[in-house]
């Protein structure tokens, strides 16, 4: 099915990459506007990423940190923060 939404939305594989966009880029992408929606929103984004890994089905923080790597948009919002 996602084959088929991905067809008709044009999405193709671009030169620099290996694969199509695939189902699992969107749990990565969601799991990084989630971590951005809280920054902008104040939140306290350590107390809160435990139940972003139950959301996305993980045992532990530890699984989900690999959908959590460092984007500009992240690191700038993080560096707000503080």
């Amino acid at each position: 099915m996602f084959k088929r939404v991905r067809e008709q939305a044009g999405l193709e594989r671009p030169a620099c990459r290996t694969f199509r966009p695939r189902l699992h880029d969107l749990r990565h992408t969601f799991a990084l506007n989630r971590l951005v929606s809280w920054y902008r929103e104040g939140k306290n984004v350590q107390r809160l990423l435990p139940h972003l890994a139950t959301y996305l089905g993980h045992r532990s923080v530890n699984e989900t940190q690999r959908y959590l790597n460092m984007t500009a948009e992240l690191t700038m919002e993080a560096g707000l923060r503080f």
